[in-house]
């Protein structure tokens, strides 16, 4: 979720579920060390429960970066075996990593050691497999050995990745989900925490996972339509179901801090664009974000203006 999951994302994603565990965008070890720790690391407090994932293969500066990571109040350190985009592949780490288990458990190991004192979980998310490995054997082979240096929680993406030949979509889309792969190593490893990712976008879907493993994992579709994350929220923690224009305006006061201090509407507002997907009026609000929010003097009106445009053009829908 490279581009999409930031700190005005995650804070949105909070309002609409209180429990459920956010994660960063990818962030390399060597950036966290080397750059703007302030941007790239930082915060809200009410995003909490929130994990910061990392991406890299060399064991003594992963752990550099999830010590300051742990520093930073993540509980959380998530080490990136899963992408497959070039660019990814070219720095040595992402699904490239599933072929090479041996180095992924010295990372963890490393990490562990270096957050041990700080109450930081270390775990790993990661594919059935790459290219033409055998999704039994690889996946297997993958999760004993970092199992072992003491990963106790996977993130499973339930396809395999091509490293060669698809596209980072295409490699979301085109080779087949093996949901069952899954279910079958929590089943071989009863001791660990599995969450199942991948093509999951409906409630239904979320109860029949959780019939097989012990959490799920939502991507693009929460990000595409996010008020998904309400209604399962409600279903799982029976939490009063919020209205959501009663959620965008509990951003309020985020919004306006963020403009005093020099940011522009348009870094917020890009997250909430799927708030009202499905629903009359939702292309007007769509519409009035995108075309105002980018402004240098954009402000909550901006907002006012695109919920206005939403109730109109319902009403005429009816």
């Amino acid at each position: 979720m490279m581009d999409w999951t930031d700190r005005h994302c995650r804070y949105f994603h909070r309002l609409l579920t209180p429990h459920a565990l956010l994660y960063t965008e990818m962030v390399t070890a060597a950036a966290v060390i080397h750059g703007d720790r302030a941007r790239l690391l930082g915060f809200d407090a009410s995003e909490h429960p929130v994990a910061l994932q990392l991406g890299g293969s060399e064991p003594a500066e992963l752990a550099q970066a999830a010590r300051i990571g742990a520093q930073y109040g993540y509980r959380e350190i998530n080490l990136n075996v899963g992408c497959p985009s070039d660019r990814v592949q070219s720095g040595r780490f992402g699904a490239c990593l599933m072929r090479e288990p041996a180095l992924v458990a010295r990372c963890v190991a490393a990490m562990r050691e270096a957050v041990a004192d700080l109450s930081a979980e270390v775990t790993v998310k990661c594919r059935i497999g790459v290219d033409e490995q055998d999704e039994d054997a690889a996946l297997a082979a993958f999760v004993e050995q970092v199992a072992a240096a003491g990963c106790a929680r996977f993130i499973v993406h339930a396809r395999k990745a091509w490293l060669a030949g698809l596209s980072p979509k295409e490699n979301r889309e085109v080779p087949p989900l093996n949901y069952a792969r899954v279910y079958r190593l929590k089943r071989e490893h009863p001791q660990l925490h599995i969450v199942i990712n991948g093509g999951i976008g409906t409630l239904a879907a979320v109860h029949e996972h959780l019939h097989h493993v012990d959490g799920v994992m939502l991507g693009r579709s929460a990000y595409h339509e996010p008020y998904r994350l309400a209604e399962i929220e409600h279903a799982l923690h029976a939490t009063p179901l919020p209205e959501r224009d009663a959620v965008l305006l509990q951003l309020r006061p985020y919004v306006e801090a963020h403009l005093a201090r020099g940011d522009r509407l348009q870094h917020i507002t890009r997250h909430v664009l799927g708030l009202y997907q499905g629903l009359p009026g939702a292309r007007a609000f769509r519409r009035v974000l995108s075309e105002q929010a980018h402004r240098a003097d954009a402000g909550w009106a901006v907002v006012e203006r695109a919920i206005a445009a939403r109730r109109g053009e319902g009403r005429a829908a009816a």
